[in-house]
C-alpha cells in the first residue's frame, strides 16, 4: 500500500483556508481532514471535534508534555497544533491528509514531510483581507488589526513553497488547487 500524500494549505488569517478545505473535502472524498487543537476559545456556531479540539491552555500544555502533537504553536495569543497520531496512522493507511495550519507549522511540517504539497493561500491584497477578518464578525479591532500586522510578516515567507495561489475566485481557486493535487497524486 502507498503511503498517503500530506496536503497542507497555509496562509495569513481570513484568507479562506478553512473554506476551501471544506470545498476540497466536498470534491475530494479520497482526502481526510486532521483537525487542529486550539486553546482559543470557541467561536460562535463551531463545536469541539468539527472545527477544532477545543482546549484550555493547561490541557494544551499537557499535550505538549505527553508529546501528543506533531507540530504546535502560539498563534495571536493562542495554542495551535495538530494531533499526531490522527495524521501518522491516516498517511500510514494510504489515505490523503488535508490541513491548514500557520506558516511556523507550516515550516516544521516541511521538515517532517518533504513531499508534502504546500499551498500558500494569498488575498488579493491587505484591504481585501481585512474586509473578510470583519465580514467574519468574530474577533475585536485589536484581533484582527493583530492579524493584518501577521499577514503582512507571513506574506514575507510565500516564495518558500511551491504553489502560492490567490484566493480572489473561491471556486477558481479551489478548482486550481484540485487540479494540482490531482496532477501530483498521480505522478
Amino acid at each position: 500500500m502507498n503511503r498517503g500524500k500530506l496536503i497542507v494549505l497555509l496562509g495569513p488569517s481570513g484568507v479562506g483556508k478553512t473554506t476551501i478545505c471544506k470545498k476540497i473535502l466536498e470534491n475530494r472524498s479520497d482526502i481526510r481532514f486532521s483537525i487542529s487543537a486550539t486553546s482559543r476559545p470557541k467561536r460562535r456556531g463551531e463545536k469541539n471535534g468539527k472545527e477544532y479540539i477545543f482546549l484550555s491552555e493547561k490541557e494544551f500544555k499537557e499535550w505538549i508534555d505527553k508529546g501528543l502533537f506533531i507540530e504546535y504553536a502560539e498563534v495571536h495569543g493562542n495554542f495551535y497544533g495538530t494531533p499526531k497520531r490522527f495524521l501518522e496512522d491516516n498517511l500510514a493507511q494510504g489515505h490523503h491528509v488535508l490541513m491548514d495550519v500557520d506558516v511556523k507549522g507550516a515550516k516544521y511540517l516541511m521538515q517532517l514531510y518533504p513531499d508534502g504539497l504546500y499551498f500558500f493561500i494569498i488575498p488579493p491584497n491587505i484591504r481585501e483581507l481585512k474586509k473578510r477578518l470583519l465580514k467574519r464578525n468574530t474577533d475585536e479591532n485589536a484581533i484582527i488589526n493583530k492579524r493584518l500586522v501577521n499577514a503582512r510578516e507571513e506574506f514575507e515567507h510565500k516564495n518558500e513553497y511551491k504553489y502560492v495561489i490567490e484566493n480572489r475566485d473561491l471556486k477558481a481557486t479551489v478548482e486550481n488547487i484540485i487540479s494540482i493535487i490531482e496532477k501530483e497524486i498521480e505522478e
